[in-house]
């Protein structure tokens, strides 16, 4: 038989609104664990932020651990084993590359962060037009012990990078993220929406490479698993291409309403949304070939 895979996203999915992890979530998580199906996590949070919370709720120590397999982390940029925290994937820009996004993103007159690579990844120079921007400097006050601004003058020479994030409040969002697509063709341009204000548009640069399905297949074939096994759950943008990827995919009921039009719906993240998915498809039985 086939191995199965099952993924779900962080933020706004395996987290509640609270930042904390519901019982029912990490129950289903251990039985699936039982049956032998692999469990992944895919989040846009660095590996150090991802720790950094898990730590806090008391999931990664000598005693409790969140029972996942895999963590895909930077939106698939780096792909780690848990909980032995194990870097088996990682990828960067080069520097030629950071060159022609942050060019671009000044032309633009955006708001924008350049993240050193993996294992740094949590560090950022960041550059402001000046313009109104609350999320911005949100992210920056939350991180505000890893950022440094940019000298005056220096918008190139950054060498490689993890991503560079533009952020863009959300009455100056429409058309932006296709205008970045057309401009920097050979990359990967990710929207998501804020997880912090939960309004303002995040556009998340990479290298081509770089994408949660990308890192998903990656790590499907090294597991053996197809894809037409893997049942993936989302909550935002960024989890679209893995949810078309997946041959099962599910969103959360606090999902924008045009993804939960494309993809089956369970409750939100507030009401173990990701212990429903689990349910839907292992505990109705429905035809996988799962180990």
């Amino acid at each position: 038989m086939i191995p199965g895979m099952f993924i779900t996203d962080l933020d706004g999915t395996l987290l509640r609104d609270d930042k904390r992890l519901a019982d029912s979530d990490i129950s289903a998580l251990e039985a699936l664990g039982a049956r032998g199906i692999t469990r992944v996590v895919a989040t846009g949070r660095s590996w150090d932020s991802f720790r950094e919370i898990m730590e806090k709720l008391g999931f990664m120590g000598p005693g409790r651990v969140l029972p996942v397999d895999y963590v895909i982390f930077s939106t698939g940029a780096g792909i780690m084993a848990f909980p032995q925290a194990d870097l088996i994937q990682q990828y960067a820009l080069d520097p030629s590359e950071v060159d022609r996004i942050t060019t671009y993103f000044e032309g633009q007159g955006l708001d924008y962060m350049v993240h050193k690579p993996i294992p740094r990844t949590r560090e950022f120079v960041f550059r402001s037009h000046g313009r109104s921007n609350p999320d911005f400097w949100s992210r920056i006050e939350l991180y505000r012990h890893c950022a440094s601004v940019m000298e005056p003058g220096k918008i190139n020479g950054f060498g490689r990078a993890t991503q560079v994030l533009a952020i863009v409040p959300k009455n100056e969002a429409p058309g932006v993220v296709s205008r970045a697509r057309q401009a920097l063709t050979g990359l990967s341009v990710i929207k998501a929406t804020s997880p912090l204000d939960n309004r303002s548009v995040w556009i998340e640069v990479f290298p081509r490479s770089v994408s949660k399905s990308q890192a998903a297949s990656w790590l499907g074939k090294r597991l053996g698993a197809d894809p037409a096994n893997v049942v993936a759950l989302g909550n935002d943008y960024n989890d679209l291409d893995l949810l078309d990827w997946a041959g099962y995919g599910f969103v959360v009921d606090n999902a924008p309403a045009d993804l939960k039009s494309r993809f089956r719906t369970v409750c939100s993240n507030n009401r173990c949304g990701v212990a429903r998915a689990i349910f839907e498809v292992w505990g109705r039985g429905e035809k996988l070939m799962l180990a």
